[in-house]
C-alpha cells in the first residue's frame, strides 16, 4: 500500500499546479498521516494561540490547517465523479482546542470577559478502547466529562477548476475546509472532478466535534488514515455528496445559513430525481413531509471567509 508520511502533509492550498505526491489506480487504498490544524504547535496548555508566536501566522492568510496531496488517480477526467471511501482513522494520543481574543463568535465578548481577555488552550487526553487503540477509545474533556472518540476528516477535496484556494478557508463544490462529521469511517464521499487525475488532498482530522463547531476549533488532532479511491466515469455532480450505509446527504456551503439549507435541500432533490427516479413533484413533497428528512448544520463559525455548511439527509429506505 502506498502512503504519505506526516512530514509530506504540510501543504496549505488546493493548488492544481502542484506535483502529485502519489499516483494510484482506481480501487487502490492509500495510507495518509496527517498533522493537526496547528501543524504540531499545540502540545500543552502552555501553548497559546497568540498569532505572533505561531509559525506561519506572519502570512495572510495564515499557514494553518495543513493537507496532504495531491494524489493523482489514473483515468480521472473532468466530468467524472471521484468516490473516496474512508476506511480507517486512527487518531493521536491527544487533541486540543484553542480560544482567545478575536477568535470565534465570542472572541470579543463583554458578557464573559475570560473568553476574549486571554488565550486558553485545552488538551484532551485520549485513552485506548478494548482494541488497545484509539479507534474505539475515549476523549477526556476533564476529570468528570468524557465521550467516545468519533473521528472524521475536516478538510478534503479535489483541486478546483481554475482557482487556487487555501486549506484554511477554501470551500466549494470540490470540497475544502467543510468540517463535516459524516466524513468518517464507513462513509463514501462523492466529489466532482475538474482536472486529469482529480488531484485529491486531505487533512485536518478531528477527534470529535459538536454541530456548528461554534468556537471555530474542534478537538484537533494528528491521525493516520486509510482511504480508497474509485471513479464513476462520465457522471458529473453539482457538489460534494455523502453516501452513508443507511442514508444519503447532499452538501452545500453558503451564507446566510438559510441559503445553505435551501440549496442543500435542492441538491438532495436533484439527486433523488436524477439517480433514484423521483419526479420533481414527489421529490419536492418528500423533503417537506418525510419525518426522517434531516438538515445537519455541520459548520457555522465566524472564521475569516468560511461559509456555513449544511447537509440535507434522507434515509435510503425511502429510495427503493
Amino acid at each position: 500500500m502506498q502512503r504519505i508520511d506526516r512530514e509530506q502533509a504540510r501543504k496549505y492550498a488546493f493548488d492544481f499546479r502542484d506535483e502529485p505526491l502519489l499516483k494510484i489506480q482506481p480501487g487502490e487504498s492509500v495510507e495518509i498521516e496527517t498533522y493537526d490544524a496547528s501543524t504540531g504547535f499545540f502540545k500543552s496548555e502552555s501553548d497559546k494561540a497568540i498569532p505572533g508566536k505561531r509559525p506561519g501566522f506572519d502570512r495572510t492568510p495564515a499557514m494553518a490547517n495543513p493537507i496532504a496531496g495531491p494524489i493523482f488517480i489514473e483515468g480521472a477526467e473532468k466530468g467524472d465523479t471521484l468516490v473516496v471511501t474512508i476506511e480507517d482513522i486512527l487518531v493521536d494520543s491527544y487533541s486540543w482546542i484553542a480560544t482567545g481574543p478575536r477568535r470565534g463568535p465570542l472572541g470579543e465578548s463583554t458578557r464573559w470577559p475570560e473568553l476574549s481577555g486571554d488565550y486558553t488552550t485545552k488538551i484532551f487526553p485520549h485513552s485506548p478502547g478494548p482494541s488497545g487503540t484509539t479507534r474505539d477509545g475515549t476523549l477526556h474533556f476533564n476529570d468528570k466529562i468524557s465521550w467516545p472518540i468519533t473521528p472524521f476528516i475536516g478538510t478534503l477535496g479535489v483541486c478546483p477548476d481554475r482557482e487556487v484556494t487555501t486549506s484554511l478557508d477554501g470551500q466549494g463544490e470540490w470540497g475544502g475546509n467543510l468540517d463535516i462529521r459524516d466524513v468518517k469511517p464507513g462513509h463514501r464521499i462523492h466529489l466532482p472532478v475538474f482536472h486529469p487525475g482529480a488531484l485529491f488532498c486531505m487533512g485536518d482530522v478531528h477527534a470529535s466535534q459538536g454541530d456548528t463547531e461554534f468556537t471555530g476549533t474542534a478537538a484537533e488532532t494528528k491521525a493516520t488514515t486509510r482511504l480508497k479511491f474509485e471513479l464513476i466515469k462520465g457522471r458529473k455532480i453539482p457538489y460534494m455528496r455523502i453516501d452513508k450505509p443507511d442514508s444519503i446527504v447532499a452538501i452545500f456551503a453558503s451564507r446566510p445559513l438559510e441559503i445553505a439549507v435551501e440549496t442543500a435541500t435542492i441538491m438532495l432533490m436533484d439527486w433523488l430525481i436524477t439517480e433514484y427516479g423521483f419526479t420533481p413533484t414527489d421529490a419536492y413533497c418528500l423533503v417537506s413531509t418525510c419525518p426522517d428528512f434531516r438538515i445537519n448544520v455541520y459548520q457555522m463559525c465566524k472564521i475569516r471567509k468560511l461559509e456555513h455548511v449544511a447537509g440535507a439527509e434522507i434515509p435510503k429506505r425511502y429510495l427503493k
